[in-house]
């Protein structure tokens, strides 16, 4: 005869198991952000669609979109307009875009959108931050956030509870100097601000709730554009929109081709610089800090009816990363107008969003090689500008 305390156990262990079953139904989530706002001559949509947030899962078994929302999005801008926590409870999306009317004009907001359930995500909270956000990093220990505001040349602070932004002041940086990004390094204790505008990466030090521009500025290229930083946390690697930079005393020649970078955050030297093609809209990591994928839009059209769209497409390099190297280990062609890309965790799957097809397309990795899943292609609402999973910093 089984006892009463027998039986009670066995019911504790199903439940148990019925609840992982539950907790690891979502094997990994990542975000995208939709911008229905830009519009194109001689498009196939004649007008502003509504922004959207797409929560996708990613399984071995392949991707498939889980759950969407109506929120403001943006794809204008470095395509780091998304973060998501490492517990993936929730995730922060930048807008740095909205309409008045019919025109668009600068915004100055964010949105946390709970995870809980993927297939009903939800706006819990509205922040602002300065004139047109960008780039957003949540802080290793997931108790910081920080934005960076292109027009007010700025750094918003953010303290996180829960899953409450709460607003802890602003860093202030150079006149001019465009911040699009900001990254963490991973012990919290430094940030690294992208200024656009004054091709400059800024370095900011973290204490506590406490961020302060240090003054230190590293040179890396012309426009650099997004970041991430090596897992040790010695080398920062980042796109220059612009190409390499002049010489001193010398004036900045046009550069066809955007480039890479990879420089010592301690020196300020470059360690190695490697053309990347035309405009590198997005730079990510794998979640083993192994290779870094660059998306490059490579001058491809945005509208069908272009007389280049069957001529010329997008790239996307995945680069192996060494101490202070970049070796390339993998390309192929993508489509038109692409933005963000991820890695999953496993880093055998690449996720690129194509703006121009409102599609994201699917890579299967193997360490040298990308091989496109065109069967699982994923329709998008809007064009997708921005992604991130918990891993993508």
């Amino acid at each position: 005869m089984t006892s009463r305390f027998a039986s009670s156990a066995s019911a504790w262990a199903v439940a148990a198991l019925l609840l992982a079953g539950i907790t690891t139904a979502h094997a990994e989530l990542a975000v995208s952000a939709n911008d229905g706002k830009q519009v194109r001559d001689k498009d196939v949509v004649a007008g502003p669609q509504p922004d959207s947030i797409s929560v996708l899962d990613i399984t071995p078994q392949g991707v498939k979109k889980v759950g969407q929302l109506a929120a403001p999005a943006c794809m204008i801008g470095s395509p780091t307009a998304v973060a998501v926590a490492k517990d993936s409870s929730f995730a922060l999306v930048t807008a740095c875009e909205k309409m008045n009317g019919k025109d668009l004009v600068a915004n100055d907001t964010g949105s946390v959108v709970d995870l809980s359930d993927p297939a009903h995500p939800r706006v819990i909270q509205t922040f602002h931050t300065g004139e047109r956000p960008g780039g957003v990093s949540i802080s290793p220990d997931g108790s910081m956030a920080l934005v960076a505001s292109a027009d007010s040349d700025s750094i918003s602070v953010f303290t996180i509870t829960g899953k409450t932004m709460h607003p802890a002041g602003r860093v202030h940086l150079p006149l001019g100097s465009g911040p699009c990004d900001v990254v963490f390094t991973p012990d919290g204790k430094t940030a690294i601000a992208v200024g656009r505008y004054n091709s400059r990466l800024m370095i900011l030090t973290v204490n506590g709730r406490i961020v302060k521009y240090t003054g230190r500025m590293i040179a890396t290229g012309i426009n650099p554009y997004g970041a991430v930083v090596t897992h040790d946390g010695k080398y920062v690697i980042n796109t220059n929109l612009g190409g390499v930079l002049p010489p001193p005393g010398e004036k900045p020649k046009p550069h066809a081709h955007s480039v890479v970078t990879i420089s010592d955050i301690a020196t300020g030297k470059v360690a190695q610089t490697v053309d990347v093609g035309p405009t590198s809209e997005h730079i990510f990591m794998s979640a083993d800090g192994s290779r870094i994928g660059v998306v490059v839009a490579n001058g491809a059209a945005s509208v069908r009816s272009d007389p280049s769209w069957d001529k010329v497409t997008g790239i996307l390099e995945i680069y192996r990363v060494g101490d202070g190297t970049l070796t390339p280990a993998g390309r192929t062609s993508i489509g038109h107008w692409c933005q963000g890309g991820t890695f999953s965790r496993d880093g055998k799957t690449v996720l690129v969003q194509c703006a121009a097809e409102r599609e994201i397309e699917v890579f299967h990795y193997d360490g040298t090689s990308l091989t496109q899943d065109k069967a699982a292609t994923l329709a998008m609402p809007a064009r997708p500008g921005s992604i991130a999973t918990a891993y993508s910093r």
